[in-house]
């Protein structure tokens, strides 16, 4: 005994803990959103390329598109222009756009539109880059003061990250002589990160310009400058102007390196203009278009990804557990008296389509009608079989009649009755008929009362939609049920109302 107590314990915190850890896998780790209203972040991002082309030379047009390698990822991508062949190409890390025309003449007009939403993904993928580069060349007093620069930042650095961050630092102290020499009259935050590059070279540092977009709706902006190196492990990103580390989370990396936005062969005067504008969209359904756009397994081996017919079948299925778990309570901890125990979870499946209130009245007429008539059948001493069949058909043909009377009234919440289990209701009147007979009518109407309030009750909580939200995107939660309902089948104390009835008991004893 000692022995299967223990065994059952041990089932029990397997259950639980594996419960609990699936879900917080998916929560924490995944990122499923745990109510149904959360939204998340839609952004539309239009880039207006205008330029003025050439009367005869054939037109190229160059303008680097996001890289979406980093936390973001594309619904949506579309290059709008008019007569031109669009291309698009990777080259070192970047994604490029050629639009070309064999003519064009006047000013032009295109556009890159891009819809975009944070990443969902199970793993990061591991990062690669540079750990070491040669030294650019330098000599003269450029390099003298160059020098005079590294050795107090070498001296108040520890490792690449407190590196870069001090040598932009030093370089932002325009009073600084050795920065003053370097920058030559120049102060500006593109040539600042120029010297950064050469001095970090010169300690063989490797570095690379970010250009990175500000994800802020209707404000006009310009790509901003970042600078990154690499640990051997991650990516630290860095502010030129203060040396701060760690790119914002509403940034979104556009290209890397020293070249321009845009390049024009065959006109002039090209300028690019961003527009930015948030929507919000529901967190499940903005997660079902990313995996739909990307190869991420988000959803994968969730029950989102059945069809959703099939889903809607479920939603009702994995609740059920729900309504049984609520008899459970209610009959072995409070000690309500019910048909059984599936019996009222069937009766709350019912009441999905009548609704409660419609349902009960249903419930009480063809149970009562059915009652008279299992008691007229009483009379005629028919075996179980034939009676039982009698009263089923009884019920068939007043489901019909009280369908038909509802039509005819207007009223087609009765035509839901239809949906009411038959079998069910005639096995309810049949055990309410037995129960009559032995216990007498009080307890049978105690019984057929306490079967509808548990029905009633199933119903209401599988029918809450963020329970039943919350169960099907995270059915692991089953299992902890299940543990509890295991810890119940081993409970063997008084139930609620047996502490009522033994009050009075309690009192005189004292």
């Amino acid at each position: 005994m000692r022995s299967l107590t223990l065994h059952l314990k041990i089932l029990i915190a397997v259950l639980v803990t594996l419960g609990l850890a699936v879900t917080a896998y998916q929560i924490f780790v995944l990122g499923i959103p745990m109510t149904e209203d959360e939204t998340d972040d839609l952004w539309n991002i239009d880039a207006k390329v205008e330029f003025v082309a050439g009367a005869k030379d054939p037109v190229k047009i160059q303008m680097f598109v996001p890289p979406l390698t980093r936390d973001y990822v594309s619904l949506n991508e579309s290059f709008i222009s008019n007569n031109y062949g669009v291309n698009v190409n990777r080259i070192d890390g970047n994604r490029k756009v050629t639009w070309s025309a064999r003519r064009a003449s006047g000013n032009q007009t295109l556009y890159y539109r891009l819809v975009l939403t944070k990443r969902y993904s199970t793993e990061k993928p591991k990062l690669k880059g540079p750990t070491f580069r040669d030294s650019m060349a330098i000599d003269g007093p450029e390099k003298i003061a160059a020098e005079a620069l590294l050795a107090p930042i070498r001296q108040h650095s520890a490792d690449v990250e407190t590196f870069v961050s001090e040598t932009i630092k030093r370089v932002n102290n325009l009073s600084d002589d050795n920065v003053k020499l370097l920058l030559a009259g120049d102060p500006s935050t593109a040539h600042k990160a120029s010297i950064v590059d050469l001095l970090l070279s010169i300690a063989h540092v490797p570095l690379e310009k970010v250009h990175t977009i500000r994800l802020v709706a209707d404000q006009p902006q310009a790509p901003e400058l970042w600078l990154r190196s690499f640990n051997g492990n991650q990516w630290l990103y860095f502010n030129p102007d203060t040396g701060e580390q760690g790119l914002p989370s509403d940034r979104l990396l556009w290209w890397t390196g020293d070249d321009n936005l845009i390049s024009v062969e065959g006109g002039k005067k090209a300028m690019v203009t961003f527009t930015l504008n948030n929507s919000e969209m529901n967190a499940i359904r903005l997660a079902k278009l990313t995996d739909a756009n990307t190869d991420a397994d988000f959803l994968e081996y969730s029950l989102y990804s059945l069809p959703l017919q099939t889903q809607q079948t479920f939603m009702i299925m994995v609740m059920i557990p729900i309504g049984v778990l609520v008899i459970l309570i209610l009959r072995n901890l409070i000690g309500l008296q019910t048909l059984g125990t599936f019996t009222p979870v069937l009766i709350a499946l019912a009441f999905r389509e009548t609704q409660l209130g419609f349902g009960i009245v249903l419930f009480t007429v063809i149970t009562a009608l059915g009652l008279s008539l299992r008691s007229y059948l009483e009379h005629l001493k028919l075996q179980m079989l034939p009676r039982l069949s009698v009263v089923l058909t009884f019920v068939v043909v007043l489901i019909a009649a009280i369908s038909l009377f509802s039509h005819k009234l207007g009223l087609e919440r009765g035509l839901s009755v239809a949906l009411f289990p038959m079998v069910i209701l005639t096995m309810t009147i049949e055990r309410l008929s037995i129960t009559w007979e032995e216990r007498g009518a009080s307890h049978a109407m105690k019984v057929a009362i306490g079967t509808l309030f548990a029905a009633s009750l199933a119903h209401l909580l599988m029918t809450v939609p963020q329970l039943v939200y919350f169960v099907f995107t995270f059915p692991a939660i089953l299992l902890i049920m299940v543990g509890f309902m295991l810890a119940m089948g081993r409970y063997r104390g008084y139930r609620l109302t047996e502490l009522l009835r033994f009050k009075a008991f309690i009192k005189a004893g004292s």
